[in-house]
């Protein structure tokens, strides 16, 4: 595999989370009316990127997993390796697509770690978990959109000692956009992508 294009598909992600599709978690469409609304001010932001890695699923007793890592050692150190490529320009990328459909767009330029944000107090039906009121002033903006990505590089599974597919490039992530009024999701949209001989493809999706 050549670095240069190990993920560069990741905007078809971009433009995936954008159209939706159907996943065990809720998902939440992106409405025209929010996209095109002049009065909002909407802030994109990232989390932190995390460690381009391998992960050998399936392989669940201790000498299963020594084994799988021994026989996988050669591509667990090459994916170590790997960069994030254009992965943080993800974010200019999809603050411009929405710029494109109306919306009035800022980006934010820091990452922005959600685990030191508070608690939400309320708890309801497509209500964040954590509290993003503070970025209301903070960034003088009314939505934030965020790009989640969770986890970045290598799967191969395994039944005990064995493997039962050839190692994938996985991309797995959420986009969602919260209001900064009340907490609410506006939009919710899980990512799990993987990346074999055939190309980027949806890892695990139904359509509807």
């Amino acid at each position: 595999m050549r670095n240069k294009s190990f993920f560069a598909p990741i905007l078809i992600a971009a433009a995936l989370i954008l159209t939706g599709c159907a996943t065990p978690q809720r998902p939440l469409s992106l409405s025209e009316n929010t996209l095109v609304s002049k009065t909002h001010r909407v802030g994109v932001a990232m989390t932190p990127l995390p460690k381009v890695d391998m992960q050998l699923t399936g392989a669940s007793c201790l000498l299963c997993i020594a084994a799988a890592a021994m026989a996988n050692s050669s591509l667990i150190d090459y994916t170590r390796t790997l960069p994030h490529e254009d992965l943080p320009k993800i974010e200019d990328d999809l603050a411009e697509l929405l710029r494109k459909k109306g919306s009035n767009v800022i980006v934010i330029p820091e990452d922005l770690d959600i685990e030191k944000l508070p608690d939400y107090s309320g708890r309801d039906t497509d209500i964040a978990e954590k509290d993003f009121s503070p970025l209301k002033q903070k960034y003088g903006i009314d939505k934030i959109v965020l790009i989640q990505i969770t986890d970045l590089g290598m799967l191969r599974p395994y039944s005990t000692y064995f493997p039962t597919s050839e190692p994938k490039a996985i991309l797995k992530g959420v986009g969602s956009m919260v209001s900064l009024n009340n907490n609410a999701y506006e939009w919710y949209m899980p990512v799990d992508l993987a990346k074999g001989s055939e190309g980027f493809a949806p890892f695990s999706r139904t359509d509807g």
